[in-house]
């Protein structure tokens, strides 16, 4: 008899199994955490309230980054995108270009080659991985893992017939450079803060539970851990769960409205940003999990006087196969 997991439960460890520290620190035998996802598919303008530490205020609104698609009436695929930024004349770094492209933790193989194709033309990447300084993401230290949370995300991407970002996405490419706190980092900005990965994830169960009790969505899931079609279904209900807001970032900010695992880390990386524009850099791309991305762009409007120019969308998951 099969062992009966409630799905928002489950939603809440896939989180953690999505996450980028855990994704990253797992794949170096350390411990992780969890990574936040957004969705536009009600909003076309792709805006809602929210904000960043950058520049000491929160904006009015803020973009979305990963969206589900619908054809007529039915979820077609999850979308990640890519946002292009360019300095205004006149400014620090006029006419240089900074591409934040967003990335989900597990996709489909065919997601990760073009990602792989793109990311070969920028004359430096910027991507995370909380470790050591310079840490990068080898052959071997994949075959090593043996983490609990790496045998479910193993477990997951075999559940819906997906791949692993870490296996598929070339780390060791010449124009990489490691943009993320270090694990001492993040254990002094968490502690500085009086927070804990323990009461981020109980914030995050809180507010699961209670979106579970306005949305009914647990039934959907648990309808699709049955089908016989259970990857495509988990796909669906996973991605609209997934990039719920309210439950997805409800966790991260304490009450103060901080946070290491999002503002912590862009603000690091954005250091690192800022010394490859100072080294002359025209064309940079910052590859980080999609739910990076809003802070990062009011960051690169409000400290590097950049505006968006263009966005562009890639399908992560096909959610009309299994």
């Amino acid at each position: 008899m099969r062992p009966q997991i409630h799905p928002r439960l489950f939603v809440v460890f896939f989180c953690i199994a999505f996450g980028s520290v855990c994704a990253h620190r797992s794949a170096l035998g350390q411990d992780t955490t969890a990574e936040a996802f957004r969705d536009n598919s009600s909003e076309p303008d792709r805006k809602v309230g929210g904000g960043s530490e950058a520049a000491g205020e929160k904006p009015a609104e803020v973009e979305l980054y990963v969206r589900v698609v619908d054809d007529k009436g039915q979820a077609s695929a999850l979308q990640t995108a890519t946002a292009t930024f360019r300095g205004r004349e006149g400014t620090p770094y006029a006419g240089r270009m900074v591409d934040l492209v967003g990335v989900v933790h597990i996709g489909e193989a065919e997601y990760y080659e073009t990602l792989n194709e793109r990311l070969q033309s920028y004359d430096s990447v910027l991507y995370e991985l909380v470790a050591p300084d310079g840490t990068r993401i080898r052959p071997q230290d994949l075959e090593q893992r043996r983490s609990f949370l790496a045998s479910m995300q193993t477990g997951m991407k075999d559940m819906l017939n997906l791949e692993y970002q870490l296996e598929k996405i070339d780390y060791l490419a010449d124009n990489f450079r490691h943009a993320d706190m270090s694990p001492d980092e993040f254990a002094v900005d968490m502690e500085r803060r009086g927070d804990s990965i323990a009461k981020m994830v109980a914030r995050m169960m809180g507010a699961g539970l209670a979106s579970s009790a306005k949305t009914g969505g647990d039934a959907s899931m648990l309808l699709a851990l049955f089908s016989p079609n259970r990857s495509k279904l988990m796909k669906r209900s996973m991605a609209r769960q997934l990039v719920d807001v309210e439950t997805v970032t409800a966790g991260f900010d304490d009450a103060n409205g901080e946070n290491t695992l999002i503002k912590g880390r862009n603000a690091k990386a954005f250091e690192v940003l800022k010394d490859e524009l100072n080294k002359g850099k025209k064309k940079i791309a910052v590859f980080y999990g999609a739910g990076h991305l809003s802070d990062m762009a009011h960051r690169l409007e409000v400290d590097f006087e950049m505006v968006e120019v263009k966005i562009d969308w890639l399908d992560a998951w096909d959610l009309t196969r299994n």
